[in-house]
């Protein structure tokens, strides 16, 4: 019996929507896959990449109605404006997801539209500071959270098809509410990039004219504030798309930070210890966790892909070369990492010489900086 070409659609075709096509493509070479974007030179991209086999016109295209599935994977807004003209040629066995990381404002539209029983949000935790087609890769998603958000009309079918979709890219799927989602990434992705782009402000306008905070920042500081680099375009959406969430965590810490500065200011000492200590701690129940206040670490990031050995392979470059290692983990979280691999150091030098090493040997390696 012949077996049946599935369609796959796509509305964008960035570094997320371009990795997922070339995983589909690495997985099943005979599937079809149709994309529109705004950007008509990445479509042809694509076309000539052989990652998409169709141009559509747009998210109204008839063609679409033959997709199985259809990823979303323009900006937040956009995806929301399509969803409309999507609505009017989507076959009834069609699962529609997207990739946003905001999924309360997607959701919304998809319950006005009466689309609910076929939307199920998706949020993979993976990227890179490289963007757009030219940097896609068949394994960007693999060891990474992949968390979908069904909605309460969804059948349990469709969630397990997208389940092991995700399955099939190697990522590990993590099913939540959207509600949960957006408080969740509120804290702990959304709000971190406010603070790191506060402190650097901070600094700017503390500096001196001869810019000695920036001359000498270095350790914690470009730790802490590395994300403040994050695209301001894409940082702007997200902060008014979760702006409840985001003020609602942000009143929290606002809280500490008033408290702390009160307290240095009485100086009660035993309450400053109190704080160091006990974040101390659950920051160390962290992979990865500094030990005390923050401190320089010595990590780089490389890209590996899920194969046997791969992990023995990188640690046995380096040790022939005599370079020690301190820590070394998979990252599951890779929204603000690179790669999927992250390797510790105690010392920078070392670090600096993994990376030549590793990229003499043809990895794709990014430092901490």
């Amino acid at each position: 019996m012949e077996k049946q070409t599935r369609t796959y659609g796509f509305f964008g075709l960035g570094l997320i929507g371009g990795s997922i096509a070339k995983s589909l493509k690495k997985k099943d070479p005979s599937c079809r896959i149709i994309a529109c974007s705004k950007s008509a030179e990445t479509c042809l991209n694509a076309l000539n990449l052989g990652l998409i086999d169709d141009i559509c016109s747009g998210p109204g295209d008839r063609a679409y109605s033959e997709c199985s599935m259809i990823f979303l994977c323009a900006p937040a807004e956009s995806n929301i404006e399509a969803l409309g003209a999507l609505k009017d040629v989507l076959s009834a066995d069609c699962i529609l997801t997207d990739v946003g990381s905001v999924k309360t404002p997607i959701h919304k539209a998809v319950r006005e539209l009466g689309l609910s029983s076929q939307f199920i949000g998706g949020h993979p935790m993976a990227g890179s500071e490289k963007t757009g087609i030219a940097n896609a890769t068949d394994h960007l998603f693999e060891n990474a959270y992949y968390i979908l958000t069904p909605t309460h009309d969804v059948s349990a079918l469709r969630l397990e098809a997208l389940r092991s979709f995700t399955l099939d890219l190697k990522a590990i799927p993590l099913v939540l509410d959207p509600e949960e989602h957006d408080f969740i990434t509120a804290a702990i992705s959304h709000l971190p990039h406010v603070i790191a782009a506060s402190l650097v402000n901070t600094v700017h306008d503390l500096d001196s004219e001869e810019e000695h905070m920036k001359m000498i920042a270095a350790g914690g500081f470009r730790d802490i504030t590395r994300i403040a680099s994050s695209s301001p375009v894409m940082w702007e959406s997200i902060c008014l798309e979760n702006h409840d969430n985001i003020a609602r965590v942000m009143d929290t810490f606002l809280d500490h930070m008033i408290k702390a500065r009160d307290k240095m200011c009485e100086g009660d000492g035993g309450y400053i210890n109190r704080m160091f200590e006990e974040s101390r701690d659950y920051r160390d129940s962290f992979s990865f966790a500094s030990h005390g206040p923050v401190k320089t670490r010595y990590i780089i990031y490389c890209d590996v892909i899920d194969e046997s050995g791969a992990i023995a392979m990188i640690a046995t470059v380096l040790a022939v070369n005599s370079i020690s290692i301190k820590n070394i983990s998979i990252v599951h979280n890779r929204d603000h990492e690179q790669g999927a691999l992250a390797i510790e150091f105690y010392e920078e030098e070392p670090m600096r010489k993994a990376v030549r090493l590793l990229r003499h040997h043809r990895y794709t390696v990014w430092d901490s900086e």
